[in-house]
């Protein structure tokens, strides 16, 4: 009698956390979907429509082109990332899934960022990378220099970012754990809002003077 009591402890363990993965609202594939009772005035789904499961073929799953380099001469910061999400390749859909292909001159930055709705794995194939991350308050930061064949990851909606410190081209590869990841650039989307955050705020909030916001804010 006294043998079974693991198992029942381990089965009611399993079935209450069941029962919490079962009662998680599922992760949100925009910023925000207002819900409205009217469907004849809906426009957007949280997620996409589906096609006629009679009329999907194998090039529904395919996608080319990500051995063509990124364009990184068109970014001053000298990187160039192509994501491959649900609106480019419409197979992902429901999967949870996407991926970019990140491209870097010598010293090129992809700056400080977040993706609220996904987790990031990265992989070097050439170069060599200083990536890191920022936690929540108290911002504890982890950082690391990563070389040809090396995988850091990005936890979900955490400041990251990726730097070339080599003196040749790097690329990397990134899988993320959405169909629409979503990205905030923190600098655009501190300095480059639209309309502007008051400059009141900003200087403020940064210790600066408001000259130096005005100049922050041109810049983006």
């Amino acid at each position: 009698m006294m043998k079974g009591v693991p198992y029942l402890v381990t089965v009611a363990i399993l079935a209450l956390a069941f029962s919490f993965a079962s009662a998680y609202d599922p992760s949100p594939l925009q910023d925000f979907c207002v819900a409205i009772n009217n469907t004849d005035s809906a426009v957007f789904v949280n997620g996409k429509f589906c096609k006629d499961p009679a009329t999907v073929t194998a090039n529904d799953f395919f996608f080319s082109g990500l051995n063509i380099p990124g364009n990184t001469a068109a970014n001053k910061l000298g990187s160039s990332v192509n994501l491959v999400n649900v609106d480019k390749f419409p197979g992902l859909n429901t999967l949870g899934i996407s991926l970019a292909r990140i491209d870097f001159t010598p010293y090129g930055l992809n700056p400080p960022h977040t993706h609220p709705r996904g987790t990031e794995l990265l992989v070097v194939i050439e170069g060599t990378l200083l990536v890191g991350f920022v936690t929540s308050n108290p911002n504890k930061l982890f950082t690391k220099v990563l070389n040809k064949g090396d995988v850091f990851v990005f936890p979900i909606g955490l400041i990251h970012f990726q730097f070339n410190i080599g003196e040749t081209n790097a690329l990397a590869f990134s899988g993320l754990s959405s169909q629409n990841p979503g990205l905030i650039t923190i600098a655009n989307a501190v300095f480059g809002s639209n309309p502007p955050i008051s400059r009141d705020v900003l200087a403020k909030a940064f210790q600066l003077d408001k000259s130096v916001v005005d100049y922050l804010q041109k810049q983006f």
